[in-house]
């Protein structure tokens, strides 16, 4: 394998730091790096990603207009101490942006972008060296010499000092494999990545590689080439995405069923937004006895509390309770766009006190907890924005779209290897589609660590290989994940590990500033 020069960690010197991912996590990590002059500290920053353009991740890579941001406007920032940037930059580009509005994903990727050179520009000034590393980063190996000999060291310790080190010894290198044959060095590294494994829906697994279905609704030109229209789709989850692959898929001109388990849709809301005013009753959740048996109770009252603090309404008045789910669609719609919600103004507190409190609790007891209110988190938390209600009613109405109350009991091809044949459970009877799009979301990205390699695994669990399932709190990786802590962090939705919510806009953003405040340091001498 060849290696990319210039990378190299300087020994005692300034950080030659990696960053796997350039999407909007990675972006946000060099940008909040970039404000804090870290001069002294950084001699470069090189971004691994096989996207042209950085800033233009699966989340906010897709130009097509129909693709909403789900999130207001006011907080979409890649900066925590600006969290109204993205607004401002809105403006300055004459988009008539409202805080609490939303705009299209793709001019957040613009954003994004534009922010990212404004940061090399910064670095370039200073004489810190930014570039990008077209290709898929497979593996990370700590590159140092005497790593295997310092990490015995370190094991001898433990057994006999029972304590742990807060640093690994030593200015310790890294060697990141590239999925084109390379490798890259560095001093530090930060896992920025992000989902592109789609789910397996029920009773699809043996079709996943069939010509007429098609594994996810992103990005919509690749969709839209996939499908021969007009043509009778079958859209597979109710949820964000399934959403999004109907509405391309109606104005497109086809016939969309959608389906799932639950057959229910997203609750609506104007925008997942700050709370409108102080949440005490949500505040006390910081201070949530984690051993607390009756916690998922009081973590309730503290939710009922909160919505009545914004409004004394009771809540059957706030929700819909149809059973139809055009229905109830089109009733939450009428009580989003009148301001009869006040659920909606308490939904980034609860994913902030989540994101404060879950660290504190054992991984059985948060697996418990996010089952428990599945339920709220599912309709309530993920919502989605009026504007895509609307859209979503007005192809009903055109009768483009259909809600199946059931999931397919069994699909088979036909013999033409063109047709799909659904049969639906009980009296539903039996349909014919053209295509299927699985829209049930993506895998969360995993870390495995092979010891027999010394290798932190960015895509895959290898045969022997463990999956790293914890971080510390200032988001570093152990290897083993028993050892000490390396300079590797991980921010973004693989820090899912530790955080629920990690795909939530602001707490990547607050991590990565994070990290950068530790970056931004000059290293220990060896």
């Amino acid at each position: 394998m060849s290696a990319l020069q210039g990378g190299r960690p300087e020994r005692g010197g300034r950080r030659h730091v990696l960053v796997i991912g350039g999407g909007v996590a990675g972006t946000s990590l060099l940008v909040q790096l970039m404000a804090m002059r870290p001069a002294d500290a950084v001699a470069s920053v090189r971004i691994v990603d096989p996207h042209p353009t950085v800033g233009r991740g699966l989340a906010f890579g897709d130009d097509d207009p129909l693709l909403m941001c789900n999130s207001a406007t006011s907080i979409n920032s890649v900066r925590a101490d600006r969290p109204e940037d993205f607004l401002a930059y809105a403006r300055e580009r004459g988009r008539s942006a409202r805080p609490q509005g939303v705009l299209p994903r793709g001019e957040m990727a613009r954003y994004c972008h534009s922010r990212f050179l404004d940061a090399c520009e910064q670095a370039a000034s200073w004489g810190i060296g930014v570039d990008q590393v077209r290709a898929t980063a497979a593996a990370v190996r700590p590159e140092d010499d005497t790593y295997q000999e310092r990490r015995e060291q370190h094991e001898h310790r433990e057994q006999h000092e029972h304590r742990e080190h807060p640093e690994h010894p030593g200015h310790l290198g890294y060697r990141l494999l590239l999925s084109d044959g390379q490798e890259v060095t560095a001093s530090d590294v930060v896992v920025c990545v992000g989902v592109h494994r789609p789910r397996t829906p029920d009773g699809f697994a043996r079709y996943v590689r069939h010509p007429r279905y098609v594994a996810a609704p992103y990005p919509s030109a690749a969709l839209r080439e996939r499908l021969e229209g007009p043509a009778r789709v079958l859209v597979l989850g109710t949820r964000q995405s399934a959403v999004d692959a109907a509405l391309l898929l109606c104005r497109d001109g086809h016939q969309v069923t959608m389906t799932s388990p639950s057959g229910r849709l997203p609750a609506v809301r104007e925008s997942l937004a700050p709370p409108p005013a102080a949440l005490p009753p949500l505040e006390r959740l910081a201070h949530a006895d984690p051993e607390d048996p009756h916690l998922a109770d009081r973590l309730t009252r503290c939710a009922v509390e909160a919505i009545r603090h914004l409004d004394a309404r009771p809540l059957r008045r706030q929700t819909s309770r149809a059973a139809d789910p055009v229905q109830r669609l089109r009733e939450e719609t009428a009580l989003a766009e009148s301001g009869a919600c006040a659920w909606a103004g308490i939904s980034v507190a609860v994913i902030e006190a989540a994101i404060d409190l879950f660290p504190a609790l054992p991984p059985g007891r948060r697996d418990e907890l996010l089952c428990r209110f599945s339920w709220f988190i599912d309709r309530y938390v993920t919502a989605m924005s009026t504007v895509n209600a609307r859209r979503l009613l007005a192809a009903v109405s055109a009768g483009a779209l259909r809600l199946s109350p059931v999931y397919p009991e069994r699909v088979d091809v036909g013999a033409d290897g063109r047709t799909w044949h659904v049969r639906w459970p009980s009296h539903h009877g039996h349909q014919t589609f053209d295509h299927v799009v699985n829209a049930t979301g993506f895998e969360w990205p995993r870390l495995a660590w092979e010891e027999a390699a010394g290798l932190v695994h960015l895509d895959r669990t290898p045969t022997g290989a463990e999956v790293i399932d914890r971080l510390d709190a200032d988001l570093r990786l152990r290897l083993p994940p028993t050892g000490a802590p390396q300079r590797i962090w991980v921010a973004g939705v693989a820090t899912h590990v530790r955080i629920p919510f990690a795909n939530h806009l602001r707490n990547v953003v607050r991590q990565t500033r994070a990290v950068a405040g530790q970056l931004a340091r000059p290293p220990a001498a060896p």
